[in-house]
């Protein structure tokens, strides 16, 4: 990835007694929409809470500096944030100096955040400047008339997380003091990579791939900060090969289609990559914009109850991946350590990953498409009350965020914006899912949406159940289909919910067999009664497995878990990411069913 500017980058250094090299997340948190102007403000910032919410009161908006120290991106539970304050945290504050280069005179500049957790209000020089509702989504804001070129200012950041209020989300977050069952420590404010970036005025503000495999071609669809009569030129490159280039007016009504000859497709099995330029120039040449990208050409459609990927069936072996990391909760302590869970995956069988209950930031969607692995895009729905307007106004603002941010992405295959809503009522919620549902195409329409992973359906295009049944046979049994009667489903005798229509019919939570040290077994759990060896294990999954691949309907599955999380340990791996089993021959049951197989044909 591109380095930091490297005046600046030092001036911070310098600032913080931290070499550049040392910043912790140093790349570039946008892969897909990269620019060279840009400062990572990771690092340490000072911070207090504010248990008393009094901070406005008391004028923290205009503080120079709080009593505590914090390593950013990391959330205060966590270790590597050097804070690991784990019980509740209802409000903070976060401040640190920002300077911004001369050289950024004339430009747009932003400030980036990757996410935070819940709300926030941005300070500069103790001015309110915005703020943000959603704990998971990424967002940028505008703060070109709150600085100048060669100054340095005061970032001040109040941020507020009402866990246990019904309004937000929270994913696997515990609303316990201690973490149990299925949730885990929580997170508190800025839990991704913080930076700034300098951009022209008339520059590029987003762009919307759609990869067309059928008519060998690439859509572009760009959208300007201002619109102009400059030139946009798109490159499209094989390695140093140009594959094709065309240029437009700098309009929001542009549409630029670019023929793919020779087309290489993108999938696990594949994962070719073609890199993107896109360049703004005024009327003499002059380069005024410069964003690296890249696309993978890849189809994803359903039909008749199968899912296709390059018009082809495609069997999904996916495993839930919560990505929670014991030093850094739910962010990733390195590059290195997203990259690596991916491989995990690949070595134990699985094509792709089901990315439960939170919105995993862009670096691992960006090893994803360079690896070649098949994701489910959640959200983070769990300790949001699905029936309350308010909650449902927050979520929408939310997981529109979300979709825009990662829908360019080939990996990504299928939208999942709900887990489990079992506690359901009729009112809002229908409404609810069906304003997610029509939303989300309108912004993407290229993906299937599974509305609620494990029922409660109202309208979706993938019909997916939780089945933890651990006998085989008893498992094969449920999985038949019977004429007259609905398939097995996680919710029956509500009126309002949707019936199976022939969707492509997923088990995407199964398994989830527990396998841990003798002494662990109390504080400890699994699915179903714990195997006393190894070989009793290998039995049982391969049992499961067997199950699915003979079940006429199932398109796909999901195994829980990728690793042991905290007190759940049902993973395949330990939460150190060390290996539990004969992974050779873990890989070798998970890949009894073949990508190509389906019984449906």
């Amino acid at each position: 990835m591109k380095k930091l500017i490297t005046t600046a980058a030092l001036f911070l250094a310098l600032a913080f007694n931290v070499k550049a090299n040392d910043l912790p997340r140093k790349e570039y948190p946008r892969p897909q929409f990269e620019r060279e102007d840009w400062i990572n403000l990771n690092g340490t910032w000072t911070f207090d809470f504010d248990f008393g919410q009094s901070g406005v009161d008391r004028q923290l908006q205009n503080s120079e500096k709080f009593s505590k120290n914090i390593i950013v991106p990391f959330c205060p539970e966590s270790e590597l944030s050097g804070v690991k304050h784990t019980d509740f945290i209802n409000c903070m504050w976060y401040q640190r100096k920002i300077s911004i280069p001369a050289n950024w005179n004339g430009k747009k500049i932003f400030l980036n955040f990757g996410a935070v957790d819940y709300w926030c209000e941005i300070y500069i020089d103790g001015k309110k400047i915005q703020q943000h509702w959603g704990g998971s989504s990424s967002f940028a804001i505008d703060i070109t008339r709150f600085v100048q070129a060669g100054n340095t200012h005061n970032l001040v950041i109040q941020v507020k997380d009402d866990l246990r209020g019904g309004k937000q989300t929270g994913g696997k977050q515990c609303t316990n003091f201690f973490s149990g069952g299925c949730s885990y420590t929580r997170v508190t404010g800025i839990w991704q990579t913080v930076w700034m970036e300098a951009v022209a005025s008339e520059g590029l503000k987003d762009m919307v791939i759609r990869t067309d495999i059928d008519q060998k071609q690439l859509v572009a669809t760009p959208s300007f900060y201002k619109e102009s009569d400059n030139i946009l030129e798109i490159i499209l490159k094989d390695g140093d090969k140009v594959i094709s280039k065309k240029q437009a007016t700098c309009s929001n009504n542009t549409c630029i289609v670019l023929p793919v000859k020779n087309m290489k497709l993108w999938s696990p099995e594949s994962p070719f990559l073609y890199e993107l330029t896109y360049l703004v120039k005024d009327k003499s040449g002059k380069v005024l914009d410069k964003i690296e990208s890249y696309t993978g050409m890849r189809k994803i459609h359903i039909s008749d109850g199968i899912f296709y990927l390059n018009n082809q069936p495609y069997f999904q072996r996916l495993v839930l991946d919560q990505g929670y990391y014991p030093d850094g909760i739910w962010t990733a302590p390195s590059d290195e350590a997203l990259k690596n869970d991916i491989i995990l995956g690949k070595n134990a069988g699985f094509n792709g990953a089901r990315l439960h209950q939170k919105v995993f930031e862009e670096r691992y969607y960006y090893w994803a498409d360079k690896l070649g692995y098949i994701t489910w895009g959640e959200s983070a729905s769990w300790v949001m009350d699905v029936n309350d307007e308010i909650a449902a106004r927050n979520f929408i603002s939310e997981w529109s965020e979300i979709v825009v941010r990662d829908r360019n992405h080939p990996s990504l295959v299928t939208w999942t914006p709900f887990n489990e809503t079992w506690g359901s009522r009729d009112g809002s919620y229908p409404r609810l899912i069906r304003d997610i549902y029509h939303m989300t195409k309108a912004m993407d329409s290229t993906r299937p949406i599974n509305d609620a992973s494990g029922d409660d359906h109202v309208l979706t295009d993938i019909w997916s159940v939780h089945n933890y049944e651990q006998d085989g046979k008893r498992l094969s049994e449920q999985l038949i289909f019977k004429e007259g009667e609905e398939p097995y489903r996680n919710s029956r005798d509500k009126k309002y919910l949707a019936v199976y229509e022939g969707q492509p019919y997923m088990v995407d939570e199964f398994g989830g067999i527990g396998w841990m040290a003798p002494e662990e077994r109390k504080n400890s759990w699994g699915y179903g009664n714990l195997p006393q060896t190894e070989e009793e294990f290998y039995t049982r999954l391969q049992g499961q497995v067997e199950a699915l691949k003979g079940a006429k309907h199932v398109m796909g599955f999901c195994y829980t878990q990728l690793t042991d999380v905290e007190q759940e340990k049902n993973g395949i791996y330990y939460y150190d990411r060390t290996p539990k089993f004969d992974m050779k021959r873990i890989k070798s049951i998970f890949e009894l069913i073949p990508s190509s197989h389906t019984n449906l044909k």
